[in-house]
């Protein structure tokens, strides 16, 4: 079969030959520079790539179409090239501000990364041809959904529907959705909010471009070694051949792009602006024989001056890569369970105690090893994993065990829930509770020893106190203040002593009150209000510690009635 770039073609449907000697190709017209494809000595160790099953795209088909073999040079540098540079290098705005936004986003929290946005634009150019060559709105929304296949098992991964259909209109499979192609279950885990505007859509490219740049970056890969580089390609779409051709862009632009309109940007040949970027034609259906323009513009490709084996069938060399058989059931991912996790409950601002740990199973329930699991915090919390990450990619071990990071909770009280799943697939996910509580005191101390007394009328000096929890400063801890009666069962008293509220309102409970980062709290401003006699006030913290003072109101002297008689007298006299 002849090699036809630029044709869309589903995943496998070319050798790995066909890819490597067009790789091949492109690299000696580009002469010195990094290698598209990691030396040897370079690839991943045996294991080290993710599964089948872990692909962000569920391994859904891409464009084959490779750069031109002779890659100009920077615009500008050369005087035989317009300065706007060839056609195919040319990016659509939105895209490549999207793409530019999630390096420097990315930069900002992962540094450790090195996300360069080429590797995006390599991406996007083969998952949706820039998303359709620019197609979007002004906040970089594709004017038509972009959706691949069905995953329905022929001829490509098998994904029941995960998402009722809410991304990609399919009830029954799953499609790869959006100019990045994330499948929903992974857009679920991944998606993000790129633009600011509250939503995640992964028809947005600022969101998909932001969602790309996490998941590749996901755990501790430098992007810039090359096996890290390959391990993350792999795991978007688990394939040689998609390997080297995003390998052969990310080459390619890093030698220079240029900005056009949106919608104006080449598109991969067969690629209409409709809804669907899958293949009109079904497995096993011949491919139109109109002629397809060539990558460089020509309405027809030249044939060779001299016949000789075409790339796609080398001398020597398989038409097709022999069928890999089918994975045993102790091989076979089942499922992921709870692998023991107790309950997950801690105050604000502290680490959980309990980690949480799965067990990821096989076919015969026994254990499986090397399985890719995501770890999601979910729902409306601060909370999240050591380093502030909410979502974080962990490998089971030999034991078919993993366990998740320290949790550590925010400031934000109240439920939420931590996913497990098993990357990449529709299998079912794990869902733990957990619970963060309002910080607590067990025991709150006025810090002062003298008699506290106010006349009538006036008000009392200021009134501190401090809280501890553990023998330790308890910092934040909600207090209330209540002036309460003498009884067996004291309730709260409406004489005596008072707070004032703005407008000048008096009350005799105050909440809302909280210690400072040294447990400290401060009660100021308490009226003695007019009627002597001996009071109780009562402070209770979150946690149930409380204590309770006595307040004495005197009776307001006459020394002034007394002076200005004495005054007068003298003045007799």
């Amino acid at each position: 079969m002849a090699v036809q770039f630029g044709r869309r073609l589903r995943r496998g449907a070319t050798t790995t030959a066909v890819a490597a000697a067009a790789v091949a190709a492109l690299s000696a017209s580009q002469g010195p520079g990094s290698p598209l494809v990691a030396s040897e000595d370079d690839q991943p160790a045996a294991g080290a790539t993710p599964s089948d099953d872990s692909a962000a795209s569920g391994n859904s088909p891409y464009f084959t179409d490779l750069p031109p073999l002779n890659t100009p040079d920077k615009p500008g540098t050369s005087v035989d090239l317009p300065v706007t540079g060839s056609a195919e290098s040319g990016i659509p705005a939105s895209i490549l501000a999207a793409y530019k936004k999630t390096q420097q986003t990315v930069a900002g929290t992962d540094a450790a990364c090195r996300l360069p946005w080429q590797l995006l634009a390599a991406i996007g150019k083969v998952e949706s041809g820039q998303a359709r060559g620019g197609r979007v709105d002004a906040q970089g929304t594709t004017l038509s959904p972009i959706l691949g296949p069905a995953l329905n098992g022929q001829g490509f991964a098998l994904i029941k529907d995960t998402d009722n259909g809410a991304y990609d209109g399919d009830s029954t499979h799953d499609r790869a959705v959006g100019p990045m192609q994330f499948i929903p279950s992974t857009w679920e885990t991944w998606g993000q909010d790129g633009n600011g505007d509250g939503r995640k859509d992964p028809n947005n490219i600022y969101d998909a471009a932001l969602a790309a740049g996490r998941y590749l970056c996901a755990g501790s890969r430098d992007l810039s070694l090359a096996t890290n580089l390959d391990q993350a390609v792999l795991s978007y779409n688990h394939s040689d051949e998609y390997l080297r051709t995003v390998r052969s862009w990310f080459e390619y632009y890093k030698r220079g792009t240029h900005e056009v309109p949106d919608g104006s940007g080449v598109l991969p040949p067969g690629l209409g602006s409709g809804r669907d970027r899958s293949p009109s034609s079904g497995p096993g259906t011949t491919p139109s024989p109109t002629p397809s323009p060539s990558p460089h513009g020509s309405a027809t490709p030249k044939p060779p001056s001299k016949p000789g084996p075409t790339p796609s069938d080398p001398p020597g060399k398989p038409s097709s890569p022999p069928p890999t058989p089918d994975p045993t059931p102790a091989q076979t991912l089942a499922g992921v369970k709870n692998a023991g996790t107790g309950p997950l409950t801690a105050m604000a601002g502290d680490a959980f105690t309990e980690r949480i740990k799965v067990r990821a199973r096989n076919g015969l329930g026994g254990p499986l090893a090397k399985v890719s699991v995501t770890f999601a915090v979910t729902g409306d919390t601060d909370a999240a994993f050591t380093g502030g990450k909410r979502t974080v990619i962990l490998t089971t071990g030999a034991d078919g065990t993993v366990t998740a990071p320290v949790l550590k909770a925010g400031q934000k009280t109240g439920e939420f829930a931590v996913r497990a799943t098993a990357t990449g697939t529709s299998l079912p996910a794990v869902s733990y509770s957990a619970k963060v509580t309002a910080r607590q005191a067990d025991t709150i101390a006025r810090t002062g020893t003298e008699k506290l007394t106010a006349e009538a009328g006036a008000t009392f000096d200021d009134i501190a106190f401090k809280a501890m929890y553990k023998k330790a400063a308890a910092h934040g801890v909600a207090v209330t203040a209540t002036m309460i009666t003498d009884d067996e069962k004291p309730v709260e008293n409406d004489k005596g002593p008072y707070f004032e509220e703005k407008g000048g309102k008096q009350v005799r409970t105050l909440t809302g009150l909280s210690t400072d980062a040294d447990g400290k709290l401060v009660l100021s401003k308490i009226h003695a209000g007019d009627t002597a006699g001996t009071y109780k006030l009562r402070l209770t913290t979150e946690g149930g510690a409380t204590v309770d003072i006595e307040l004495t109101v005197e009776a307001a002297t006459e020394a002034g009635t007394e002076t200005g008689t004495e005054a007068g007298t003298e003045a007799g006299a």
